[in-house]
């Protein structure tokens, strides 16, 4: 099978209200496709990777401790998914709070990791790591008004895929870091866009090695209005870095929204069957 039906698969949302942009990359092989793919897009969580990254960049280094206890302050907590901001306890650790916005995207973890690490540190390791249009324009807030940014992040369905193929890889800084990643990544429980319609077991254990004969998945998502994003890895008989972001004008209402979602799940089949099928 040919990566080449992933670009078809993307072509058929071309009738549809939205943009929809798609990378995938074999991770062995290099080979990669994309339609739209350096299109510039509101990416919303997915691209809490490359926060991720950079704490796991600083723990493999050991800038940082796993253990280092990281105390919420008032300007961290926010609205939206998490946990954080209905828990009464104040004190928590850098990994307990990279799992939480890895697992639950939760917004509050991130504003704390953020912090901690400054968004030029982030911004950085963009740049070493070739990621030319991924960003971290902002905290995350419920509410933007005159004089912050207008997104939370903006980036490229080419450069949250290559992110998760430099990890998937062991290149992203060093082996150490990757594997940390995808750990985290491995722990997403929303598998509600890519990886609604394939088959795939979420709790392996046998994690990254590949299954035989089944499918594992390894993502970060994100939603806004107006913006689903999926950033992710399958592995199977071959690994398949990928990332898919929809973006659409939310005036045109939840029709629109029901059918970037299934766009980005019929994209999610199409990776499943290239995923699967063994190596001539």
């Amino acid at each position: 099978m040919s990566l080449d039906r992933v670009v078809a698969a993307a072509g058929r949302s071309a009738a549809l209200p939205l943009v929809l942009a798609v990378h995938a990359v074999d991770v062995d092989t290099g080979e990669s496709v994309g339609a739209h793919d350096e299109a510039v897009l509101p990416v919303a969580s997915a691209s809490k990777l490359l926060l991720l990254a950079e704490i796991a960049r600083r723990l493999d280094t050991g800038e940082l401790r796993p253990d280092r206890p990281v105390d919420l302050l008032d300007e961290d907590r926010t609205g939206g998914t998490g946990l954080l901001s209905r828990f009464g306890r104040t004190g928590w650790s850098v990994e307990d709070l990279c799992w939480l916005t890895a697992s639950v995207s939760d917004n509050t973890a991130t504003n704390a990791l953020l912090r901690l690490v400054g968004r030029e540190s982030t911004a950085r390791l963009a740049v070493e790591l070739g990621l030319r249009r991924l960003t971290l324009h902002d905290y995350v807030r419920d509410v933007r008004g005159p004089g912050v940014p207008p997104v939370f992040a903006t980036g490229t369905a080419r450069d949250l895929a290559l992110l998760v193929a430099h990890a998937a890889r062991g290149s992203m800084v060093t082996p150490g870091a990757s594997a940390r990643l995808l750990r985290w990544m491995r722990a997403n429980t929303d598998h509600g866009l890519v990886p609604a319609l394939i088959s795939h077991d979420p709790y392996a254990e046998c994690f990254p090695e590949r299954p035989a004969g089944g499918l594992l998945v390894a993502n970060k998502t994100g939603t806004d209005a107006g913006v689903r994003a999926d950033a992710g890895l399958l592995i199977g008989a071959r690994r398949l870095a990928y990332a898919a972001v929809a973006h659409w004008d939310t005036g045109l209402g939840p029709s629109t929204e029901r059918a970037a979602v299934h766009a980005i799940r019929d994209i999610g089949r199409t990776l499943e069957s290239y995923a699967l099928t063994p190596r001539p």
